[in-house]
């Protein structure tokens, strides 16, 4: 088009198209789809023609100081002339005018965060000709209005980068007190109640505030609103509330958006008339169930705006706030059962879960557009299971659809259903994200964000939320809204998050202004608590207890099978007690990576084994410390024989007392009196003692391997627990299965120091039980940078290595983890770092330690077990760095066990592709 050069300019209408769904990085989701959709010889479906801008064409916008190449006026022209050949109107012609809309598109969905102008090309000129062509003066006036008051809002005003005085004062707000002030005086509840007089004379107000507010009249000229509203979109790429998103989501910055340039079709045209948006299954439950809603008599932007309540396309979709209106199945059965047709057909083609847009314009279908639906965790996890097993996608398919965090939903908090049956709902809305959450009720997005800073849990309530709101939504632990429904933009969004949600709370009555609401004749004031099910779509007073995700979700359970049947690399868990261990085996876990003995010494009933652990360390003679490590014996072996007998015979690696000993002294003057009278020495000589133990910096002090070194009795006492529980357990036909990890090693004499003592003892405790052989093994924590330099020495001696990648990442950087948070949050939002490194593996610096160490480690012994069991071990990105390094497993906490066994089937999924 316009001559030679790269395509800039792709055409779709009348069964043909010059794009297709594959090329979504240059057309966008929403160009690539409706030529698909087109043009595509086993769809062909009803798509208003028109023409995509490429994403290319954005790029070089921002490149180019906000200038178009050359030569793309010309392109658009020969597109827009073959639209109106095709539909036998021209843009701009008085007589027989062509209405256009302009939408963007970006190749990953982003819901309402770019701007949409409908409407283009109606001016006083054009008004007259389209009068007479549908015969319906209202209509016309009406569709000038919302043109009006969309383009001075989305170009006139945010594309010409003014801000406005407040978040009442921007235009479109002015121009909806206008229309809101004529309905009031003309008694009409709903805009369908205003005429054409009435519609005409507000395009005269609106026309008037326009120029007053922004000082430049509304431009009454086809060509002109067609290129606003196309650099409008483009600009919309770089708006707050886009790049707030984009960085929520991980999107590219660079990317840019395409154009879209489309036939209007009009839902607003009379009551044969109609718009909506449906989904090809439940988005809220993943059920396999047609379920959308639609307006009779309104255009798109209704139906998500939440302005009116929404009809349900049929009696699936019926909810509680919508049963009395007339479904669409039973007022138009010809168009629902096309639409249900076209739904069918497109699931079958695009082979997952399609959200569409549909018109319906005197009685004809049209199809708007489609693309891959939002869900949330628990429906994306059921359509996975379910689309696998009705052999729509393959195993790799169904894997690759659920992410991490859909995933993790799944194991969020809902309300504990004993508290939730004693008290009574104060209000109900629509079910539209999971879970339940509680919180202090805050009524603006920037105060969301303040209190949420402030470490204050929130839930943001709002008449309706829109794209401004983005960053309180991300903030609050739930999102509450009077107005909308189950496709307005809260649930939209809420659902991509997996945020607990409810909209369309009818009997909620909010004051904005005074910062109360009124549910049921209560006042509620900001800072008061209340508490959600998103799941039932239930509003309770005041703040209920949560607990734990259930633990009998058998579709989890199926998807996890699923992944695990690919998965390369194994699951284990950072597990201390019994009940860690219990809930990691119920998740899946194969083995326990990380057993802290120290970890006995905090909690629940820990107050005799940390009287005795203190005795052992103010002890100045051996004999003193021996004689409290006996003490403390019975209670170290205990706690381990039963987490290996819980663990049935998985792996159970136990690392030997790690912390710096001065963080067992107590601090309370009748602690301190008690140790001090039990060790028969006065509290002079016991602050004598503390005093001697303190360290200037003890990260980095008398800790880990060292305590074994200066104190032999303290690894024998430790090692003779371990083995002596094995050996009971193996007389009881119990299949152990020990893994002894010595911590912060540097050294391999370190190393060759400690197995002298685990020899010894493993000798005299099967002498003891009278067995040949207790089976373990010996290894070490990699955690300093050393460790990983001369793992080809420390492998002579160990027979696993497990990275420590918290301590790793600490001495690696040089960064303290406990003191990051004066600087880190900047290095974040500069770029000078991608991510946290303590949450996400440094690949390009710590990741090359590891490889290093296991390169190195694996050069000595071939058999070598390498893992990790820092908090990496539960992040999907470490988890993919972990099976391309070529480790055994990984290690997290027993929650995050089921998201690492999926990451770690993405990453066996990711190397087949490759």
């Amino acid at each position: 088009m316009g001559g030679k050069g790269k395509k800039r300019v792709y055409f779709f209408g009348g069964g043909k198209a010059e794009g297709d769904e594959s090329m979504k990085n240059l057309l966008g989701g929403k160009g690539a789809n409706l030529a698909e959709m087109a043009g595509h010889p086993k769809l062909k479906l009803p798509v208003p023609p028109g023409f995509t801008i490429t994403t290319e064409i954005c790029v070089y916008y921002y490149k180019n100081n906000k200038t178009y190449p050359k030569g793309l006026t010309e392109d658009v022209n020969e597109a827009l002339a073959r639209v109106e050949k095709l539909m036998g109107k021209k843009f701009g012609d008085p007589d027989n005018p062509l209405l256009v809309s302009v939408r963007s598109g970006a190749r990953k969905s982003m819901p309402g965060m770019m701007e949409t102008v409908l409407n283009v090309g109606l001016t006083e000129k054009t008004i007259p000709g389209l009068i007479r062509l549908t015969g319906n003066e209202r209509f016309v006036y009406d569709a000038y209005r919302r043109l009006i008051m969309m383009y001075s809002d989305v170009v006139m005003e945010k594309a010409a980068g003014i801000e406005p005085d407040g978040g009442d004062m921007g235009i479109r707000k002015q121009l909806e007190k206008i229309m809101a002030a004529m309905k009031k005086e003309k008694g009409a509840a709903l805009d369908t109640d205003l005429n054409a007089a009435d519609f005409k004379k507000l395009c005269c107000k609106f026309k008037e505030k326009v120029k007053e507010v922004l000082g430049k009249p509304f431009p009454d000229e086809h060509n002109e609103q067609l290129w606003g509203g196309i650099g409008a979109v483009f600009a919309s790429w770089n708006g707050k509330r886009a790049i707030s998103y984009r960085r929520i989501e991980g999107i590219p910055d660079e990317w840019g958006t395409a154009v879209t340039v489309q036939t209007m079709v009009f839902g607003n045209m009379g009551g044969d008339c109609a718009t909506g948006v449906a989904f090809t299954r439940n988005p809220g439950n993943g059920e396999g169930r047609f379920y959308g809603e639609y307006l009779v008599n309104a255009q798109g932007e209704d139906v998500v705006a939440g302005i009116r309540t929404p009809a349900p396309i049929n009696s699936y979709s019926q909810s509680e706030h919508n049963k009395n209106l007339v479904t669409l199945e039973k007022g138009m059965p010809e168009l629902y059962r096309r639409l249900h047709d076209t739904q069918l057909s497109l699931e079958k083609h695009y082979h997952d879960m399609q959200d569409i847009e549909f018109t319906i314009e005197k009685g004809k279908l049209f199809m708007l557009q489609c693309r891959v639906g939002k869900r949330n965790g628990p429906a994306a996890v059921r359509m996975a299971v379910d689309m696998y097993k009705e052999k729509l996608i393959s195993k790799e398919t169904a894997i690759s659809r659920v992410t991490p965090a859909q995933l993790d939903e799944l194991l969020h908090p809902v309300i504990d259903p004993k508290d939730e049956k004693k008290n009574t709902p104060i209000a109900k809305g629509l079910p539209a994200g999971p879970g339940g959450a509680n919180g202090m009720v805050v009524f603006t997005a920037e105060d969301a964000v303040e209190w949420a800073k402030e470490g204050k849990k929130v839930i943001l309530v709002r008449e309706e939320t829109n794209p401004e709101d983005i960053e309180g939504m991300r903030a609050a632990q739930a999102i509450l809204t009077a107005r909308g429904g189950m496709t307005s933009h809260a649930a939209l969004v809420a659902r991509g998050w997996g945020k607990c949600c409810i909209v369309g709370c009818g009997n909620l009555r909010i004051e904005a202004a005074n910062k109360i609401m009124t549910i049921g004749g209560k006042i509620y004031k900001e800072g008061d608590w209340i508490t959600l099910n998103g799941t039932k779509g239930a509003v309770y007073g005041g703040r209920l207890a949560m607990m734990d995700a259930p633990e009998d979700d058998e579709t989890m359970f199926s998807f996890l099978k699923l992944c695990d049947s690919l998965r390369r690399l194994g699951v284990r868990t950072n597990a201390d007690t019994p009940e860690d261990a219990r809930k990691a085996r119920l998740y899946g876990a194969e083995g326990i990576g990380l057993f802290r003995t120290e970890h006995m010494f905090y909690g629940k009933n820990s107050d005799k084994p940390l009287f005795l652990l203190r005795k052992m360390i103010i002890a100045r003679a051996e004999t003193e410390r021996r004689k409290a490590l006996d003490e403390l014996f019975p209670f170290v072996k205990s706690d381990i024989k039963v987490t290996l007998e819980a663990m049935g015979g998985y792996p159970v690696t136990i690392r030997l007392l790690d912390p710096p000993l001065h963080e067992f002294i107590p601090q309370e003057e009748a602690q301190k009196e008690e140790l001090a009278k039990a060790a028969g020495i006065t509290l002079e000589e016991f602050a004598s003692r503390a005093a001697a133990l303190h360290e200037n910096n003890p990260m980095m002090g008398h800790r880990g391997v060292r305590l074994g070194v200066t104190y032999p009795e303290v690894t024998e006492m430790q090692v003779r627990a371990i083995l002596e529980s094995a050996a009971e357990l193996l007389k009881a036909g119990k299949k152990p299965s020990p893994e002894i990890m010595v911590p912060v090693v540097c050294a391999t004499k370190e190393l060759d120091n400690q197995k002298v003592i685990v020899e010894k003892i493993h000798a005299e405790v099967c002498k003891k039980y009278g067995l040949k052989k207790i089976p373990y093994t010996y290894g070490t924590m990699i955690e300093i940078p050393r460790a990983a330099l001369v793992a080809d020495k420390l492998a002579e001696t160990a027979e696993f290595f497990s990275f420590g990648t918290n301590d790793l990442t600490q001495m690696g950087l040089g960064f303290s983890r406990d003191d990051i948070g004066s600087f880190l949050p900047d290095y974040l939002k500069k770029g000078i770092l991608p991510a946290d490194p303590f949450q996400t593996i440094d690949q390009g610096g710590i990741g090359q330690l590891i490889e290093i160490g296991i390169q190195r480690g694996r050069k000595t012994r071939k058999d070598l077990k390498v893992g990790i069991c820092g908090e990496h071990g539960g992040d999907p990105e470490s988890v993919k760095f972990c099976h391309k390094a070529g480790m055994d497993y990984v290690s997290c906490s027993p929650f995050r066990v089921p998201i690492a066994r999926l990451a770690a089937a993405q990453a066996a999924v990711d190397d087949k592709k490759k």
